[in-house]
């Protein structure tokens, strides 16, 4: 097999699993994977493929902001709770690799709602739609990114 139809389909499958454990900006990642093996191959059908992939991933990426942030929206949960519960994740990070990114989104959220509601189980309710909000986020970039390795497989089988 070609090493950069090789190289491609890694660059897709790390890219999903970035999505799976964020670390790396997966959806884009597997894009640019489909954009090397299309330029590569240089057909017609190649570059065909990537515009295909180009236009589900804006999909996904337009859908993986507006779903979850209507759902919060529904929830009450301002902007201040999704921005604490961003530098929450971004601190957390870095105080404990990884789990603590996870760990920061929560407990940002949670003190930026308990201390605006100052209400412990209001704070919680709160902190929970935000966690939803975000795991449904990363399921639709998920499924968008699983969407454009099976259309490039499908590229790969129509260009043989």
């Amino acid at each position: 097999m070609d090493p950069v139809t090789v190289l491609s389909g890694a660059m897709i499958v790390v890219g999903i699993l970035g999505l799976i454990v964020p670390v790396l900006p997966g959806l884009l990642l597997c894009l640019a994977g489909v954009l090397l093996w299309a330029w590569h191959v240089g057909s017609a059908t190649s570059w065909t493929v990537f515009g295909v992939c180009v236009a589900v991933a804006a999909v996904g990426w337009v859908v993986q902001y507006t779903v979850p942030n209507r759902r919060l929206k529904q929830a009450g949960v301002p902007g201040l709770a999704k921005l604490a519960g961003l530098v929450g994740a971004v601190v957390g990070f870095f105080v404990i690799p990884y789990v603590g990114l996870f760990i920061g989104f929560v407990v940002g959220v949670y003190l930026a709602e308990q201390v605006r509601l100052r209400n412990a189980g209001r704070a919680w309710a709160a902190t929970k739609a935000a966690v939803r909000a975000v795991l449904t986020s990363i399921g639709i970039e998920l499924a968008a990114a699983v969407l454009v390795s099976w259309i490039w497989v499908a590229g790969l089988l129509l260009t043989k």
